[in-house]
């Protein structure tokens, strides 16, 4: 078969793309409260706001007595069984965790009827939001100079996200307040970026996520070592960048529309093999083009 095989390349960009991490820690506190600082009959302070899971631990310091004090759950002096602590002269220290929000109240059981009372109010501990970058995806690839879409999810399971902030590296795209959350990184030229997205909640919360990227300066296309074998297959060779996307085209005439696309492949290395392995048309003219940037 005499086929003729001639190779036409067009100039089209591209960039690239890798991702992310996300993560968050908390802790519990532990608050102080002063048993019969210098021999009062009171707790100090009186009053204790704490958040689920922290821990409250009572502190009899004063050494220049040995009047003898308690903590105990209740009012007026019926215990509620919550905790309770032995009748100790200083030193001394007890401690109780509170795992469920809500308002303790507690004396003690020599001096409740002077009036030492006291209260800890527990309120839910805030989660963070939870914050998700979902374009772009993991090892994505794009030509200089791109603009790149940065899209994410996020949410709060106790609350409102209150905003998104977007950023490449330090510099920051601006805060968008509700969904759906994007921004767009324009023109980054060839280099590594890192893209954040920050959610923040109503209290003060925040959580991130992350994706690392890379922008290419887009090589030349060059076709190369056409060969015809058997079986109406036919070869070439085109010059890439990896991790960039490229579309492989044929045409009868070198006419427009008709050019069809046979293929596009994401190139896995700087030289990607092409083989048309339905190659029964005379003449057959090939041409490959670089993928616009997603």
């Amino acid at each position: 078969m005499n086929v003729s095989k001639k190779l036409f390349q067009p100039l089209l960009l591209s960039i690239g793309i890798a991702i992310f991490g996300c993560s968050f820690s908390s802790h519990a506190a532990v608050a102080v409260v002063v048993v019969g600082t210098n021999n009062s009959i009171a707790f100090t302070p009186a009053v204790t706001n704490i958040v689920t899971g922290d821990s409250v631990v009572w502190v009899w310091n004063y050494t220049g007595t040995t009047v003898k004090h308690s903590t105990t759950s209740g009012t007026n002096g019926v215990p509620s069984g919550l905790w309770g602590s032995a009748t100790n002269a200083p030193p001394y220290s007890f401690t109780n965790t509170f795992n469920s929000a809500g308002t303790y109240r507690y004396y003690c059981g020599v001096h409740f009827a002077f009036g030492m009372t006291g209260a800890v109010v527990v309120a839910s501990a805030n989660l963070p939001p939870t914050v998700a970058i979902t374009n772009p995806v993991p090892g994505s690839v794009f030509a200089a100079p791109a603009n790149v879409t940065i899209q994410s999810d996020a949410s709060d399971s106790d609350g409102t996200v209150t905003n998104v902030q977007f950023l490449v590296g330090a510099t920051s795209l601006g805060n968008v307040t509700v969904a759906p959350y994007s921004a767009v990184a324009n023109n980054l030229a060839a280099g590594g970026y890192t893209l954040f997205a920050i959610a923040s909640d109503n209290s003060g919360s925040t959580a991130t996520s992350s994706v690392p990227i890379s922008v290419v300066n887009p090589a030349p296309i060059v076709l190369s070592s056409p060969a015809l074998q058997p079986a109406a297959n036919f070869e070439f060779n085109y010059t890439a960048n990896t991790g960039l996307s490229y579309v492989v085209q044929r045409s009868t005439n070198l006419l427009s529309p008709d050019w069809t696309a046979l293929g596009t492949n994401l190139a896995g290395s700087s030289s990607v093999t092409f083989t048309d392995t339905n190659a029964t048309v005379n003449p057959a003219f090939y041409r490959v083009g670089r993928v616009p940037n997603p």
